[in-house]
């Protein structure tokens, strides 16, 4: 390969160009036939999340291939980046970083170690070209990759790109690897897109077809694309049956991989991304590390799942377990011995670890993924605690700041500089501008302060004692124990995760003629007992999952491929 490599930038322009045609994005597409029309629309598109693209990569061609690129930053909408995956385009340097990595993955796949495990035939001559290997290699990778089959069209093209490219190298696998890379590079694979099909029940209205539920369901559930099963439900038209798509929906949510897609969910909706750029003073924290930072990460994730997976419990108990999991770094931050020992001794970086009634720490936004998260590098926030709180966990929209703010009405004298953060944040409510938004983030910011911006409990601020009290929607707290409870209680909070998640579920906010589902996903979500994984079959089962939001198709004639 290391010849191919040499001449890939001279002759990749050649063998690519042979893919042009049938490789295009366009914005919508039908085909017409006299008066039965056949609509391959594309009603939404969506670019693959880079979690979404490592696992369909590692689903195809195994764990051990190496990427080799980065990723641009992805867009958070409406609370959500899979929102925004939605609204996102591909810049020039995010286009080439996609290029470098179709040929490092490429070249990978066919390399002597990974040629015998992942092409699923042997070439008449491995110096020349073989047009039946190539099309049995393209048929079943192109299916996995664009989550349908090739068309024709497609599959021609990339067969004759791979033909071109062992001419051109006087090698077989150098032609598969350059025809791979074209496919990796292509819109088809690098974003989600929905197509529709006239709905035989219904005369003149449209529907998903097969594939794209395929997909929808599975990018839901499991953060991936659909497995085999799923294909094969997709091409026999079950999925188009309440009981084809009940059965499918069951079996995914029994499958291990589930934990796969309710990661991806948490992760996005906890805004666990910011932990990528999280800074703390090395000086006044110095417990605090990059290596915390990961483990407070997932430690949280495991609380979660426990709760919604493993037991199958009331998704409010994530705000009040006292069972969590702890590994030596983050337990000399909670200030509790942890051990790396394992059953029978065998080593062990996790443990599950069950804090006592007198201890401060329960739910998680006591963890250090909240308080440290949702802090700035030097010290505590209640303001940006509170912020979190209302927009995270309730979906409720703080606005920002004034332009116009004079911060210095907030340091004052010497007495406000060494003053406890209580009484600093006081001075909001004496300002008009800033009395509206601080009144709805400070009192509960504060329900934290007895934690530091690197998460550890304290119980004085500049030498004086904290007072964590306050009060929501009317009911009193005296400390963090009794806010947890209300929080518990509170409707908003399951309100807001049941719209994140079906949000999620679309890729896009509800729309208004969606808010009814809506609300009535939020009483069966009560009646089921607030358990997460039956809100996830409600949603996967729902018509509104598959509802088509756009208009009718028009007639443009254009290709998506």
């Amino acid at each position: 390969m290391k010849n191919s490599r040499l001449k890939f930038g001279q002759i990749s322009r050649t063998v690519l160009f042979a893919c042009a045609a049938a490789v295009s994005l366009s914005g919508q597409s039908t085909q017409v036939a006299g008066e039965e029309q056949f609509a391959a629309i594309q009603t939404t598109t969506h670019r693959l999340t880079p979690a979404q693209y490592r696992n369909i990569i590692t689903d195809v061609f195994g764990a051990d291939i190496d990427l080799g690129g980065r990723f641009e930053p992805d867009l958070r909408e409406d609370g959500l980046l899979a929102v925004g995956a939605g609204i996102v385009s591909v810049t020039a340097t995010g286009m080439e970083q996609y290029d470098a990595m179709s040929r490092a993955i490429a070249e990978t796949v066919v390399d002597e170690t990974h040629r015998d495990l992942l092409v699923p035939c042997t070439p008449g001559s491995a110096t020349e070209a073989d047009d039946i290997c190539a099309k049995t290699f393209f048929t079943e990778v192109g299916l996995l990759l664009y989550r349908r089959p090739l068309t024709d069209e497609q599959l021609d093209a990339y067969v004759g790109a791979a033909r071109a490219g062992a001419e051109l190298t006087g090698d077989f696998y150098d032609g598969i690897s350059l025809s791979l890379a074209g496919m990796l590079s292509s819109p088809a694979f690098l974003f989600r897109e929905q197509r529709a099909e006239p709905d035989p029940n219904s005369a003149g209205l449209y529907r998903l077809d097969s594939y794209s539920k395929a997909s929808q369901l599975s990018f839901f559930l499991w953060n991936a694309g659909p497995d085999r099963a799923l294909f094969d439900a997709a091409a026999g038209g079950v999925l188009h049956t309440e009981e084809g798509l009940t059965r499918q929906v069951e079996r995914m949510l029994a499958s291990p991989r589930l934990e796969a897609g309710l990661r991806a969910f948490f992760n996005d909706n906890f805004r666990f991304d910011e932990f990528e750029t999280l800074a703390k003073d090395s000086i006044l924290f110095p417990k605090f590390s990059p290596v915390v930072a990961a483990q407070a990460r997932e430690q949280t994730i495991r609380t979660i799942l426990d709760v919604v997976l493993t037991r199958r419990a009331d998704y409010r108990e994530v705000f009040t377990t006292k069972r969590t999991f702890l590994t030596p770094d983050l337990g000399s931050i909670y200030q509790v011995p942890v051990f790396k020992n394992g059953p029978n001794g065998s080593p062990d970086l996790w443990q599950v670890y069950d804090f006592s009634e007198s201890d401060p720490y329960q739910g998680i936004l006591t963890q250090i993924s909240f308080t440290a998260l949702h802090s700035p590098a030097g010290r505590s926030s209640p303001t940006i605690r509170g912020k979190a709180l209302r927009e995270i966990m309730m979906c409720q929209v703080v606005p920002a700041p004034p332009g116009d703010v004079d911060f210095t009405l907030f340091e004052g004298g010497e007495d406000l500089r060494n003053a406890t953060a209580r009484k600093r944040l006081a001075v909001h409510s004496s300002e008009p501008m800033c009395a509206g938004c601080h009144k709805i983030t400070d009192p509960i910011g504060l329900a934290l302060e007895n934690f530091d911006g690197s998460g550890e409990y304290r119980t004085t601020d500049n030498g004086a004692a904290i007072d964590p009290g306050g009060e929501l929607n009317g009911l009193k707290f005296s400390d963090v124990d009794e806010f947890a409870k209300i929080i518990y209680q509170d409707t908003v909070t399951t309100s807001c995760l049941v719209e994140r998640l079906s949000s999620y579920a679309l890729g896009r906010s509800p729309t208004l003629a969606e808010k009814a589902w809506v609300n009535e996903l939020n009483e069966t979500f009560e009646e089921n007992g607030f358990r997460v994984t039956d809100l996830m079959r409600e949603i996967a089962v729902s018509d509104a999952l598959y509802q088509l939001s756009g208009a009718a198709p028009n007639t443009a004639s254009a290709s998506v491929n």
